[in-house]
C-alpha cells in the first residue's frame, strides 16, 4: 500500500513539474514575443499641452497696393519689343516696356508734313495780303490826292466861270466817291486776308493737334515706372490659346502681342502683403476677422510668416474649378512681416487657429492606426510594443487630441510595427 502511494506521488510530482515547465516555457515565449523589438520603427512622444485646431487653406500672395502698367487703350493691337525682366528693380522714370511704334512713326511723319504745309500756306496768304494792301494803299494815296486837288479846283468859283465851277464840283464829287470805293476795297481786302489766314490757321491748328496726339500715342507706347519698385510681369492669357488648357498662364515676354488696355506689369508695394484663399461653407463659421494665422510660401520654405485674418467675404461664390461646383468665401490674411524674396502671385499655405483646447494629450496623426474597426496605437514597452485602443477627442491636420488611452510621456510607434515584423519575416 505504501509502495503504491509512493509511486502515485512520484507520478503526480513529475506531471506537475512538467506542467510548470510548459507554463514557464509559454510565459517565456510570450514575454519574448512582447519584448521583441522591431528595429527601424520611428517613435514619437505623447505630449501634453494646448491643442490647437488649425484650418488649412491653399492660396496665393498679393500686394495690398500696386501700380499697374497697361498697354494704351486706344492703340490697337501692339507688339512688345522690349520688356524688363520679372523681379528686376527699377527707379522712377525707368523704361519698363516698349511697344512697336513703326506705324505711328510713319503717321507722325505725314502729319508733320501737313503741319509744315499749313504753316507755309499761312505765310503765303499773309504775304499775298500784304502785297495787295500795298497796291491798294498806293491807289488810296492817289485817290486822296485827287480829292484834294478837286477840292482846290472847286474853291476857285469866284475867279472861274459858272460852267467851270460846276465842272470842278462834279470832279470833286467823283474823286470823293472814288476814295470811298478804294477805302472800302482796302477794308474788304483786309477782311478777306484775315479770313484766309484764319482758315489756314484752323488747318494748321488741326495739323498741330494731330501731331501732338501722334506724339502722345508714341510716348504712351513706352511704359515707364511711375515709382521705385520691383517688376512683376502679368500673365498673358492669349498665350494659352482659345482652348485654355492646363498649367499656369505664362507671363508676358518680348515679342508677344498685347490687346488694348492689357496689364503688362505691376509695381507692387511690398510693405503690405496679403495671402488670399477660399474657405468652404462648412468652415465659414469657424473663422473670424482678427484670428491669428501662419503662412508658408512655397518659394520660401525656410521661413514661416505670422499673420492674421483681415477680410472674409460676406457672400459665397461658386467655385467651378471642381465638379460638382461648390460655394465658398474669399478670405484674406495680412502678413505681419515682409521679406525681400516675396512676390505677388506666389503660392502659399495658410493655417488659421480656429480652436484651442488646454491641457490636452496629443500625438501625431501618423501614430494612429485602424485595426478591426478600432483606433489603436502601439505603445513602447521595454524593447517591444503594446497595442492599445484610444479615443480621439479632436483631429487637426497632422495632430490628434486623445481623450483616453494614453498618458503624457509615453512613446508610440509612428509606423505599424506588426507590418514591420511581417516584412522582416518575409525577408528571412
Amino acid at each position: 500500500m505504501l509502495s503504491w502511494l509512493s509511486k502515485m506521488w512520484r507520478t503526480r510530482r513529475w506531471s506537475f513539474l512538467a506542467l510548470v515547465a510548459v507554463v514557464a516555457a509559454g510565459g517565456t515565449l510570450l514575454v519574448a514575443r512582447m519584448a521583441q523589438s522591431t528595429p527601424g520603427v520611428p517613435l514619437a512622444e505623447v505630449m501634453s499641452g494646448e491643442f490647437v485646431d488649425h484650418l488649412q487653406l491653399r492660396g496665393g500672395l498679393k500686394a495690398l497696393k500696386s501700380v499697374v502698367l497697361a498697354a494704351p487703350s486706344s492703340a490697337g493691337d501692339l507688339q512688345i519689343l522690349k520688356l524688363t525682366k520679372n523681379g528686376a528693380s527699377v527707379k522712377k522714370g525707368d523704361e519698363v516696356a516698349q511697344f512697336d511704334t513703326n506705324n505711328l512713326e510713319l503717321r507722325l511723319l505725314q502729319q508733320r508734313t501737313e503741319l509744315r504745309q499749313a504753316e507755309s500756306e499761312i505765310e503765303r496768304v499773309r504775304a499775298q495780303g500784304r502785297m495787295q494792301e500795298e497796291q491798294t494803299a498806293t491807289e488810296l494815296v492817289q485817290a486822296r490826292y485827287n480829292v484834294e486837288r478837286a477840292r482846290l479846283e472847286a474853291s476857285k468859283q469866284e475867279v472861274v466861270s459858272q460852267i467851270d465851277g460846276e465842272k470842278a464840283k462834279l470832279d470833286l464829287a467823283n474823286a470823293q466817291q472814288k476814295l470811298r470805293e478804294i477805302e472800302k476795297k482796302v477794308e474788304a481786302e483786309r477782311a478777306k486776308t484775315a479770313a484766309d489766314v484764319a482758315s489756314q490757321m484752323q488747318r494748321r491748328d488741326k495739323a498741330a493737334n494731330d501731331v501732338a496726339e501722334a506724339e502722345n500715342r508714341i510716348a504712351a507706347l513706352t511704359l515707364k515706372a511711375p515709382v521705385d519698385g520691383m517688376i512683376n510681369l502679368m500673365p498673358n492669357y492669349r498665350a494659352r490659346g482659345w482652348g485654355g488648357g492646363g498649367g499656369s498662364t505664362p507671363e508676358f515676354k518680348e515679342g508677344d502681342r498685347a490687346w488694348p488696355g492689357a496689364a503688362i506689369a505691376e509695381l507692387p508695394d511690398m510693405s503690405q502683403i496679403r495671402a488670399t484663399a477660399r474657405i468652404e461653407e462648412v468652415d465659414r463659421g469657424r473663422v473670424q476677422v482678427g484670428q491669428p494665422a501662419t503662412v508658408r510660401v512655397d518659394a520660401i520654405p525656410d521661413r514661416e510668416f505670422s499673420a492674421h485674418v483681415v477680410v472674409i467675404s460676406p457672400l459665397a461664390k461658386p467655385d467651378h474649378s471642381i465638379w460638382p461646383p461648390t460655394r465658398n468665401f474669399d478670405l484674406e490674411v495680412q502678413l505681419d512681416q515682409t521679406d525681400p524674396r516675396l512676390r505677388p502671385g506666389m503660392s502659399a499655405n495658410v493655417r488659421i487657429a480656429v480652436e484651442r483646447i488646454p491641457d490636452s494629450v496629443m500625438i501625431s496623426a501618423e501614430s494612429v492606426f485602424q485595426k478591426a474597426g478600432r483606433t489603436v496605437v502601439y505603445v513602447q514597452k521595454g524593447s517591444g510594443f503594446e497595442e492599445r485602443p484610444i479615443v480621439i477627442a479632436r483631429r487637426s491636420g497632422t495632430n490628434i487630441a486623445v481623450a483616453s488611452g494614453l498618458k503624457a510621456g509615453e512613446r508610440v510607434a509612428r509606423r505599424d510595427p506588426t507590418i514591420e515584423e511581417q516584412i522582416e519575416g518575409s525577408q528571412k
